[in-house]
């Protein structure tokens, strides 16, 4: 069983090379963690190419849902994006929060951090930065954030009840969150479950729907609504790298699902530790 610091370690290495890659390298393979499949569609991604303020350059194809769409920014307002990349998202963001806000990205591979910061500066893009940091403990201060979204970052983190606590620290009394993510419907087999690559790739590092949801709701988020959900096919020749045919068989026959989520919650208007709004 891999350490978190392990899995870390692995999902560091794997989206440094990610960074290097093109868009479409990214998008026919699992999550962008390497060109794992001869099947060449988009197992995961949605199409950000009809959004306002989409730049091409910044889409590396490693998302699984448009939280920036669902996520109700504001002109004037501060929002985080958590596991920025290149910065497509937050670039979404920076033309919905416009010239009186603001956009903090945050990632932990160099790589990104980079590439980020590269194409802010040839945008002129002065009211956006990202922060090299890790999401269990984001180099953000208490009560920044009006709006926090991530996109298929939150199921690479072994402890997800850690970055939960973190964003309701760094979200303002009244703020909320749009995040999509891949979760889990019933037990993967042993074998997918187990498979530190997979990890890399989004699927393995997935927990159960409702424990996610659960989560949310533990950590004191209300106003929890599931805003959109599709299911995510993984292609036959990417599973048979850790299942057998019989497994493969068996699997397909099951009512396992791996699916994408969008979910919205608020942190309450009134929070003992941050005032009132």
């Amino acid at each position: 069983m891999q350490t978190e610091q392990q899995l870390k370690d692995l999902v560091r290495e794997k989206y440094a090379r990610i960074a290097g890659q093109d868009k479409n390298t990214n998008a026919a393979s699992c999550c962008g963690a390497g060109g794992c499949s001869t099947e060449v569609y988009n197992i995961m991604s949605d199409d950000y190419t009809r959004l306002e303020g989409y730049n091409a350059d910044a889409d590396l194809g490693l998302g699984c849902g448009l939280p920036t769409q669902f996520a109700m920014i504001e002109p004037g307002q501060t929002v985080i994006d958590l596991g920025s990349g290149a910065g497509n998202d937050a670039f979404i963001a920076r033309h919905e929060v416009g010239e009186s806000g603001k956009v903090i990205g945050i990632d932990f591979t160099p790589q990104m951090i980079e590439k980020a910061r590269h194409n802010a500066e040839v945008r002129g893009f002065n009211n956006v930065e990202f922060r090299q940091g890790d999401i269990e403990k984001m180099p953000v201060s208490n009560n920044t954030a009006d709006v926090i979204v991530s996109n298929c970052v939150l199921n690479l983190v072994p402890n997800k009840d850690g970055v939960f606590k973190e964003i309701f620290r760094v979200l303002k009394p009244g703020g909320h969150f749009s995040i999509s993510d891949i979760v889990l419907v019933g037990n993967l087999p042993a074998n997918l479950r187990n498979a530190a690559e997979m990890y890399a790739g989004c699927v393995s590092g997935a927990i159960q729907r409702d424990v996610y949801l659960e989560l949310i709701k533990v950590n004191g988020f209300t106003s929890i609504l599931v805003q959109k959900e599709k299911p995510i096919i993984i292609p036959d020749d990417i599973l048979r790298n850790y299942l057998s045919d019989s497994e493969l068989d068996s699997f397909k026959r099951s009512d396992v699902g791996i699916f994408s989520i969008t979910v919205y919650a608020q942190k309450p208007c009134c929070d003992p530790a941050g005032g009132c709004c």
